[in-house]
């Protein structure tokens, strides 16, 4: 579907280059379900190069799509041409990995900076593998294990303090297994009473590491989170001693 697209944009391209100069695209008049319809694959042709990021040169590109509309010969032999697209995606391959590795170290180092001192901070402890936790409401409830499923509240903050999830915000709590989610909370979340509120630091490497997460955890993100345990529910009622 999407190769047909760009084969139909291709042609709508094709076909108002050779539009008289006079008809400029400001005068372009859209009164047609063919004018429409081929002004809307435009839009997603267009965009589709735009997020491609490449150098578009439109009078090298018209003049393909011209010649592979007007049966001409290609200007560029299949080989050089395949050749021309790999070299590209490679160095455009390169330059995004190179930017995710200094992105990632920045953010390690900012990671570890906002570690070292919030370690120092009253009511904050270390565990050995580098989590950090202070209790913001102790609980009386049992602890769970990994192997249990847990329901909670919780929000999630990057170190600059911007919001990236938050259960609170979305109105309910959610369940899940213990041991199906990031490290640092399969060990801290074993840590609370049901009923209890931690906040809990958590370094990248029991976070998301260097791959990140989505598009608004960057490589390298310690992480901060408030975590309110509010059952175990695969126990029995007396192990769930919070609202739920």
């Amino acid at each position: 579907m999407k190769k047909m697209i760009l084969l139909a944009g291709f042609a709508f391209l094709a076909a108002c280059q050779q539009q008289p100069a006079a008809q400029k695209s400001e005068e372009l008049k859209l009164d047609t379900d063919a004018a429409k319809l081929s002004y809307s694959i435009g839009l997603d042709v267009g965009q589709s190069l735009k997020t491609l990021g490449a150098d578009i040169d439109k009078t090298a590109f018209m003049a393909a799509v011209s010649d592979q509309l007007d049966g001409k010969a290609a200007r560029l032999s299949a080989e050089v041409a395949g050749q021309v697209k790999q070299t590209y995606f490679k160095a455009r391959a390169e330059k995004q990995m190179a930017e995710q590795q200094a992105k990632g170290a920045a953010n390690k180092a900012a990671g570890e900076k906002f570690l070292a001192e919030n370690a120092k901070k009253p009511g904050v402890t270390v565990t050995a593998s580098g989590l950090q936790y202070e209790v913001l409401k102790q609980g009386d409830g049992a602890k769970p294990a990994a192997t249990d499923k847990v329901k909670v509240h919780y929000r999630g903050t990057l170190l600059d303090g911007t919001e990236f999830d938050s259960s609170y915000a979305r109105g309910e709590p959610v369940t899940f297994p213990l041991n199906a989610v990031i490290k640092g909370w399969t060990e801290g979340v074993q840590l609370m009473n049901v009923g209890s509120k931690f906040r809990f630091v958590i370094p990248s490497e029991l976070a998301y590491g260097d791959r990140g997460a989505g598009g608004r955890i960057e490589p390298g993100s310690t992480l901060v989170f408030e975590v309110e345990l509010l059952g175990i529910e695969n126990d029995d009622a007396a192990k769930d001693g919070a609202a739920k």
